[in-house]
C-alpha cells in the first residue's frame, strides 16, 4: 500500500527565481500535505512531500515549519529526507517517485531516501541541509516521529512556512498547511509480524472489563483470500488501544486430517461479546481441501467439509486470554442446497433481550449471494438462520435499533452504495430501509455499523456510527460518520476522515468508553491500524 497514493490537500506550485541562473530557468516547487494516520510505533511518518523542478540545478538550503504548541510537546523529532529524482516525463504535480517507507517497515528505507537533517521538536523547526539539486526533478519529504506517550486522541497540526533554494525563500502564504489535523494511531499488525505476509479483515469489541479484543486473518503466505494458509488471530489491549499483547490464535486448524495447512484455512472473522455470560465469541469460515482455489467459487452444495465451507466458532470466558476448541455449527444452520455459508466479517451484537446476533451471508443453489443474520437466543448453545435480506449482497453488519428491530447494512455487488434492510422478526421477513442504496456511498467493500444507546454515550442521544471507504470508485478515504435519525441521514458536517491513502478498506468500530470511538481498520500505513476518536469530534 502506497502512502503517496493520494495527496488530500491540493498541491501548490510556486516559482522561485534563482540568482545564479537565467530568468528563463526558474525553479518550480510543489508542496503537498498527506492525510494519513501517524503511527506511534513508527520512526518515520510522512508529513509533507516537496518536489523541486530545477532545469539547471542549484542548491536546496533549508526548510522551515511550524508546529502547534501541543504537537511540539509530543513530537520526538522532525526529519528531512532527499529522495532523488524521477523520469523526465512524469506529471508536473507528482509528489513522489516510489514508496519511501515500505510495507511493514517502521522507518524510511535508506536505499530510497537519504537523511539530510534531523531536529528535536519545537514550535519552529529549521531543517538546514545544503543539497545540490539534480538537473531536473528533485524530491524531498518531511517526517515526524512521535513520543510513545502521545495521547491517541492527539491531533497533529503543522505548517510548512518556507522552502529556501539558492538564497531565495518561497512565500510562506503559498506553501501548504495540514488544514485537516493528523490523528494518532497504533499499528496493531504490520506485514511481516509473527512471520505473516499479511493481516486482513478486522473485527473489534469491548468487553465488560474494558478490554479491547481485535480479530483478523493471519495470512501467512500472501494476501490472498481462502483457500490459503490462514488462521484467525487475536490481539488484546487493556489500556484503551495504546498497547497490544502478543497475538493469540482462537481458530487454527493446522494440518487437520492430513492435509497441508494451506488447505485448512479459516478466515473472515467476526467477534461479539455476550455481557450476560461475559463470553466472547469468534466465528469464521473453515475450508478443508479445495486445492488452494478460491473458496467463494469452489465451495459447493452439501454439508461435508470435503465439498463445502464450514461455519465454525470458538468462545472465551476469560476476557479473550484462552479459547475453546472449534465448534462446527454448519449442520445447525446451513441448507444443503446452498453452496457456501459464512459470516459477515467484523462484529456481532448482543441485543437488549439477551439474543446474540452475527451478520452472515450465503450463496444459494443458483450461486447468488444473500446477506442475512445468524442468531442464538440461548447464549450460543444453538443457532438459527432464516431468510436473506436482499439478493447479490454479501458482507454485512447488524445493529439493534431503539425499537428492537434489527438493521442489516450490506455490501451490494451492484456497486456505488450500501444496501440497508430492517427486520422485526429475526430475519424471517425484511423491509428495505429508506436510506438503502442512497445514503452511504462505497466502492463495493466491507463496512462497519454500530448502534449506541443514549445512556451509553455523552451525546445523550441514540446514535448510529458507520465507517467505510467514503468513495464510490476506490478503497480510500476511510471515514467515520454519525447518524442521529436511525440511519436516515448521515450529515456531511458530522464525519471524520482518517486516511486518504489507498488500502484494502475494511474496518470495525467499537465504543472504548462513553466518550471515545475505537476503530480497527486496514489503513494505508499498517495492515491493522487502531485509532481512538473523541465522540465530540463527530457531534454538532
Amino acid at each position: 500500500m502506497n502512502p503517496f497514493a493520494k495527496t488530500i490537500l491540493a498541491a501548490v506550485a510556486i516559482t522561485v527565481s534563482a540568482a545564479h541562473i537565467s530568468s528563463a530557468a526558474d525553479l518550480r516547487i510543489v508542496a503537498g500535505a498527506t492525510q494519513t494516520p501517524v503511527l506511534l510505533d513508527r520512526a518515520d511518518n510522512i508529513l509533507f512531500n516537496i518536489r523541486i523542478d530545477a532545469p539547471e540545478g542549484g542548491t536546496f538550503e533549508r526548510l522551515d515549519l511550524q508546529l502547534d504548541k501541543e504537537s511540539a510537546r509530543y513530537v520526538r523529532s522532525v526529519k528531512l529526507y532527499y529522495s532523488g529524482t524521477d523520469a523526465v516525463n512524469v506529471a508536473p504535480d507528482k509528489l513522489a517517485a516510489t514508496r519511501y517507507i515500505l510495507d511493514g517497515a517502521r522507518e524510511a528505507d535508506p536505499s530510497y531516501s537519504i537523511l539530510k537533517a534531523e531536529r528535536r521538536a519545537a514550535e519552529r523547526v529549521a531543517l538546514a541541509a545544503p543539497t545540490p539539486l539534480f538537473r531536473g526533478i528533485n524530491y524531498f519529504w518531511v517526517s515526524v516521529e512521535m513520543r510513545r506517550d502521545t495521547p491517541l486522541t492527539h491531533k497533529l497540526a503543522a505548517t510548512l512556512t518556507a522552502v529556501t533554494v539558492d538564497g531565495r525563500a518561497a512565500a510562506p502564504e503559498m506553501l501548504v498547511a495540514t488544514e485537516a489535523p493528523r490523528r494518532m494511531a497504533v499499528g496493531v499488525r504490520h506485514a511481516g509480524d509473527d512471520g505473516s505476509a499479511a493481516f486482513r479483515i478486522p473485527g473489534l469489541v469491548t468487553t465488560a472489563r474494558g478490554t479491547l479484543l481485535a480479530v483478523y486473518d493471519v495470512r501467512y503466505n500472501n494476501s490472498k483470500d481462502l483457500q490459503e494458509h490462514i488462521d484467525i488471530g487475536l490481539s488484546r489491549s487493556v489500556d484503551g488501544g495504546r498497547t497490544w499483547q502478543r497475538m493469540r490464535l482462537p481458530l487454527c486448524f493446522g494440518c487437520h486430517d492430513g492435509l497441508p495447512a494451506a488447505q485448512n484455512g479459516a478466515g473472515d472473522p467476526a467477534i461479539l461479546y455476550d455481557p450476560v455470560k461475559r463470553r466472547a465469541w469468534v466465528v469464521a469460515a473453515w475450508c478443508h481441501g479445495m486445492g488452494n482455489r478460491m473458496a467463494w467459487h469452489s465451495s459447493m452444495s452439501g454439508m461435508e467439509p470435503a465439498v463445502t465451507g464450514q461455519l465454525v466458532m470458538a468462545y472465551s470466558d476469560d476476557d479473550g486470554k484462552t479459547w475453546s476448541e472449534p465448534i462446527n455449527v454448519t449442520r445447525q444452520v446451513k441448507r444443503p442446497e446452498w453452496n457456501f455459508l459464512l459470516q459477515g466479517p467484523g462484529r456481532g451484537i448482543a441485543m437488549k433481550n439477551g439474543t446474540i446476533v452475527f451478520a452472515a451471508q450465503y450463496i444459494d443453489a443458483e450461486r447468488m449471494p444473500h446477506a442475512c443474520i445468524l442468531y442464538s437466543d440461548d447464549h450460543g448453545r444453538s443457532w438459527r438462520l432464516h431468510e436473506g435480506a436482499r439478493s447479490n449482497t454479501t458482507e454485512a453488519q447488524v445493529a439493534e435499533l431503539p425499537s428492537g428491530d434489527l438493521m442489516l447494512n450490506m455490501r451490494d455487488n451492484r456497486g456505488g452504495s450500501r444496501a440497508v434492510s430492517v427486520t422485526s422478526d429475526m430475519g424471517r421477513t425484511w423491509t428495505e430501509h429508506p436510506s438503502s442504496r442512497k445514503a452511504l456511498r462505497e466502492p463495493v467493500c466491507m463496512a462497519s455499523l454500530i448502534s449506541v444507546a443514549a445512556d451509553d454515550n455523552i451525546s445523550g442521544r441514540d446514535i448510529l456510527l458507520f465507517s467505510n471507504p467514503d468513495c464510490d470508485n476506490a478503497r480510500r478515504d476511510i471515514t467515520v460518520k454519525i447518524s442521529f435519525d436511525g440511519g436516515a441521514t448521515w450529515p456531511e458536517e458530522n464525519k471524520v476522515l482518517l486516511d486518504a491513502g489507498d488500502g484494502w478498506g475494511y474496518s470495525c468500530l467499537t465504543m472504548i468508553d462513553n466518550r471515545t470511538v475505537g476503530i480497527l481498520y486496514e489503513s494505508s500505513q499498517a495492515h491493522m491500524t487502531f485509532q481512538a476518536i473523541p465522540l465530540a469530534d463527530l457531534l454538532p
